[in-house]
């Protein structure tokens, strides 16, 4: 039961992390929403910013996605 705490408590910190990445992630759904017919590879460069900063926002609050 240890580990379902630890998960609730990492989940509890999502929001933080992504209102920390709100930019790159308005810029990735911006990308989705103009694209008509989206396949996998489209908006890969902003999908990859927005990893990069939730990656780095979670580093600097020491935890897991």
């Amino acid at each position: 039961m240890d580990a379902v705490h630890k998960a609730k408590i990492r989940l509890r910190k999502y929001p933080m992390l992504l209102a920390q990445c709100r930019d790159s992630a308005s810029a990735y759904a911006t990308c989705v929403i103009n694209k008509e017919n989206i396949s996998k590879s489209d908006c890969q460069a902003e999908f990859d910013r927005f990893k990069k900063c939730l990656i780095k926002a979670a580093a600097a609050s020491n935890t897991k996605l």
